[in-house]
């Protein structure tokens, strides 16, 4: 049985600019479910130490890292089990709180539909009918906001289900499960996601399959590998732009509109899902954007968990990635605290 559900939201630190969870939306998600346990906030960071949900107890912590909110979280419970959610937005807030606003809500309804038997094709129906509402969104807004079509969101998302733990991702969010090993008293730290970011030769290699007569689908920038050299995750909800090629036009800003007309979409929303049975041994689980995954690898984070309380083990997680941060480009980690909201990017990019 899983002992502790721990849901980490760390969108902090993240070059482009991204925050996650500590939104009134999220914290009213998790006050609408009678969550207990200690929250505030210190600086950028807030945190909820400690929470009980029908699959075990969690905690979270944020920092804010740029001036516009762009990211969600939520945690649900019900009859069909618990459902989290990460949503990493990029290019603006409205994806991703489109995606708060309506992707559980989809998935809801539709395992309502089978008795609340969740299965793959029940999460990915509530994807694809989320991606399609966002992008009747767009189309609503294009003579008025057209750069909404520029706007996008990764999603992670974990729904504990009859013992067993269905993952869906698109993007570069992560899931890691800290799973005990034997008697040694030892936790293994295993990744249960799959990730899309093209950075990885894997997905370089699928983008090429799928396109292979565009030699440039993949493009290496400053050191950086992205789809078309303008976006490094291939899958997402919303980036309209590089799906549907009535949107990759003016008026969006010309960074984002290709040289050639596009004859298939370049992006998809369809995310990977893997099915993970629940066993005695599977301590906890850390679901997390690519800002903490950046500073902690999955071995450093399980370690940080598993030796302490579990109370507050977000936000512990959390202070590491930002010391670790600190670190790296030689601060104190005293002062990346003192940092206001229109510094962060500047100097977390420097």
């Amino acid at each position: 049985m899983l002992q502790a559900l721990m849901n980490v939201l760390s969108l902090c630190l993240k070059p482009s600019g991204q925050y996650s969870g500590d939104r009134v939306e999220s914290v009213n998600h998790l006050s609408n479910n009678n969550c207990a346990g200690k929250e505030g906030k210190e600086g950028l960071l807030w945190f909820r130490d400690l929470g009980k949900y029908g699959s075990g107890e969690f905690s979270m912590a944020v920092v804010q890292a740029n001036q516009v909110l762009e990211d969600q979280s939520q945690v649900e419970s019900g009859p069909f089990g618990t459902f989290v959610g990460v949503y990493d937005g990029h290019g603006g807030p409205d994806a991703a709180r489109y995606v708060c606003d309506h992707l559980f809500r989809n998935f809801q309804a539709i395992s309502a539909e089978t008795q609340g038997i969740v299965t793959r094709e029940t999460i990915e129906r509530a994807f694809r009918l989320t991606e399609e509402g966002f992008t009747a969104k767009v189309s609503e807004l294009w003579n008025t906001q057209p750069q909404i079509a520029t706007v996008g969101s990764c999603c992670l998302v974990g729904v504990i289900h009859q013992q067993t733990l269905l993952v869906a991702n698109l993007g570069d969010s992560r899931v890691v499960l800290g799973k005990k090993v034997g008697n040694t008293g030892g936790t293994a730290a295993i990744q249960l996601s799959t990730e899309h970011n093209a950075n990885l030769e894997e997905i370089r290699r699928e983008l090429k399959e799928l396109h292979p007569n565009d030699p440039e689908i993949v493009i290496l920038r400053h050191g950086v590998w992205r789809v078309k050299g303008i976006i490094q995750v291939s899958r997402s909800i919303g980036d309209v732009y590089m799906k549907h090629v009535q949107y990759n036009r003016e008026p969006i800003n010309a960074k984002f509109r290709l040289p050639e007309p596009m004859n298939m979409p370049i992006l998809t929303a369809n995310p990977t899902i893997i099915s993970h049975p629940l066993h005695p041994n599977d301590s906890f689980l850390i679901f997390a954007s690519d800002g903490l995954w950046e500073h902690l690898s999955n071995e450093k984070a399980v370690d940080i968990v598993h030796s302490h309380p579990r109370a507050g083990s977000a936000k512990r997680l959390v202070k590491a990635a930002l010391q670790e941060a600190a670190r790296k480009r030689e601060m104190r980690y005293a002062d990346l605290r003192k940092i206001d909201k229109k510094g962060w990017k500047a100097t977390l990019t420097k």
